[in-house]
């Protein structure tokens, strides 16, 4: 039985919430983590004595840590990673390794992590460093701009495909796709909001995503080039099959374009609000390059959230006991404002360290993958950046994305000196 005291007033499930300015959210966050660090939010009303449907929300640093740590204990295949769990049409485009348990989660992410190691991404930067300036030279040189449209979106994204040998022309229906399938909860990407409008809507846009890399994938079996396709599809060893390849590529262009787009919009628009730390940064751009960019991802924590399904009765979190089919919810974006953790959380400090911030996932088996890329990949944005257009800075407030997943930011003015492309 849950006791009533256990029963969180806080709807952490409810879009509307989300609509709040960050500084509330993050208030009631704090509230959260110091009164009830481990509360139950209630998805029904019930009068009958039974447990009401509902999820476990863990707002501390060290309990999200634990959490991922424990796979045995704590299920990502059973119902999935999301609040609520998600229909089997809808799990069969989007699951791919992260809706995964061991053995097929172990198994696929061997196959996957050929291609995002360490010294396999090493030799990218002049790749990165090629298609950053491409994008910097596409840019308005009115001196304004959409920084999302105009920069973050497309960086992230132009960087995939090239990875994955995906021709250009593909670009925009592979954006205007992952903007459904991740924006789905947000009206400008689906106009009607109703769970059938949403349903068919995803699934279009993810049928549309996989027919593309089935295709993809059966060519380069047939005819092997030097691309990530080729290495996960055609190597040597075991292989991903063609549909698998498809759905972890949605997996893919929603983690590496959403996530690290969305961290290239915050992180312009907090240097700019805080323009003593972006002048600190400017000054010597590579004394703070490592430390600025790991205080962004903490600021942005672009995925607010994963789910995990308890595996069986009498688990233990810390003195709470859990049961099978309990679900546990980590607010990522809690975890990273956790001030046992982090000196002063609510201050932007690019030269914060040691930073040990859970954006790309607490430690154990579902880390992200992307983690390599993404920091290689902002490092070199901002340099860039900065080096065409030192004095670039957003204007206005950003337009948030409708979401209780992802941190998003849908349209961000910039404004800027043209120089000399």
């Amino acid at each position: 039985m849950i006791e009533t005291d256990e029963i969180a007033s806080t709807p952490l499930h409810e879009l509307s919430w989300w609509q709040q300015s960050p500084a509330e959210r993050d208030a009631a966050f704090a509230a959260l983590r110091r009164d009830r660090p481990r509360m139950f939010v209630p998805l029904e009303s019930t009068t009958d004595g039974r447990r009401p449907k509902g999820f476990w929300a863990l707002t501390t640093y060290e309990d999200i840590l634990e959490v991922s740590r424990r796979p045995e204990d704590f299920s990502s295949g059973i119902g999935g990673t999301q609040i609520f769990d998600q229909p089997a049409e809808l799990r069969e485009y989007r699951g791919s390794i992260i809706d995964m348990d061991n053995p097929e989660h172990a198994r696929l992410r061997k196959i996957v992590s050929r291609g995002f190691t360490a010294r396999n991404l090493s030799g990218l930067r002049d790749e990165i460093e090629e298609t950053v300036s491409e994008i910097l030279d596409e840019m308005s040189d009115t001196g304004e701009c959409d920084f999302v449209e105009e920069f973050a979106s497309l960086l992230p994204l132009r960087i995939i495909d090239n990875l994955l040998g995906i021709p250009r022309e593909h670009e925009k229906f592979i954006l205007e796709a992952t903007n459904i399938i991740l924006g789905a909860s947000d009206a400008e990407y689906i106009a009607d909001q109703s769970a059938s409008g949403i349903g068919k809507a995803v699934t279009a846009a993810s049928q549309a995503l996989i027919a593309l890399l089935n295709d993809l994938a059966e060519d380069r079996i047939a005819n092997p080039q030097d691309d990530l396709i080729t290495k996960l599809v055609a190597a040597d060893d075991e292989n991903l099959t063609p549909q698998e390849m498809a759905k972890f590529f949605i997996l893919l262009v929603g983690a590496g374009n959403e996530t690290t787009r969305n961290v290239i919009s915050h992180g312009l628009h907090v240097l700019t609000q805080h323009p003593d730390q972006r002048d600190r940064w400017l000054a010597d751009y590579e004394e703070y390059a490592s430390t600025a960019i790991e205080e962004m991802l903490r600021w942005a924590t672009p995925v607010i959230h994963f789910r995990r399904t308890v595996t069986r009765d009498g688990v233990m979190l810390g003195d709470l006991e859990l049961f099978e089919g309990d679900k546990v919810v980590m607010w990522y974006t809690s975890a990273n404002r956790d001030d046992t953790i982090f000196e002063n959380p609510e201050e932007f400090d690019i030269a914060r360290d040691p930073n040990p911030h859970v954006a790309f996932g607490g430690a154990g088996a579902h880390f992200c993958l992307g983690a390599h890329l993404a920091r290689l990949e902002l490092d070199v944005a901002f340099r860039m950046l900065f080096e065409r257009y030192p004095d670039i800075r957003s204007v206005g407030e950003p337009v948030p994305l409708r979401s209780n997943f992802l941190n998003g930011i849908k349209h961000l003015r910039a404004e800027y000196t043209p120089g000399t492309k």
